[in-house]
């Protein structure tokens, strides 16, 4: 490769870095080319990339990107996957994919929101439910209480109801 290559490489990876706030490092060691396409594939479906570069020039961009704590772990064939604004997406691929691939891609670590996670906390991630169905669950959360209240209201709407009909009864009788 040129130099004037590894320059623009370095340059794009460093403008992706920058621009996805969660990536994950992964090795691909053992996956074929036919199955990383696949992967591939289905980044992209979610809105996710990935990427695989020389480890220098992956170091190079991290740096330029201003992305710490993951230089130790370039090591061997890595993968850089750039899960943009959703890292739950992009950690479900994987996960999915390495059920299908007896664990691989092996996951060495990323980067979400800033702080750095490691395996088993992308794992978590990607166990969530979608963000739809998180959105749905804190709705039904807020709405649980205020039915409940609405109930007891109508509930005391009822009962003066009754007291009310149960006096006229009782006046009728009188008369």
């Amino acid at each position: 490769m040129k130099k004037s290559d590894k320059v623009q490489t370095v340059a794009t990876l460093a403008e992706k870095l920058t621009a996805s706030p969660n990536l994950y490092l992964t090795d691909f060691t053992g996956i074929t080319v036919k199955h990383l396409t696949d992967l591939r594939r289905r980044f992209r479906a979610e809105g996710a990339e990935l990427m695989v570069v020389k480890n220098t020039l992956a170091v190079r961009a991290f740096e330029a990107a201003a992305v710490s704590g993951l230089n130790d772990l370039l090591a061997g064939p890595t993968a850089i996957i750039l899960a943009g604004p959703d890292p739950v997406a992009a950690a479900r691929v994987l996960a999915d994919f390495q059920k299908e691939q007896e664990d691989r891609p092996a996951i060495k670590a990323g980067v979400v929101d800033g702080k750095a996670v490691g395996e088993r906390e992308i794992k978590k991630l990607a166990s969530l439910p979608p963000r739809d169905v998180l959105l749905a669950q804190l709705g039904a959360a807020f709405q649980s209480p205020l039915a409940g209240f609405v109930g007891a209201l109508d509930s005391l709407l009822y009962q003066f109801v009754g007291s009310l009909e149960a006096l006229r009864a009782e006046r009728e009788n009188a008369s």
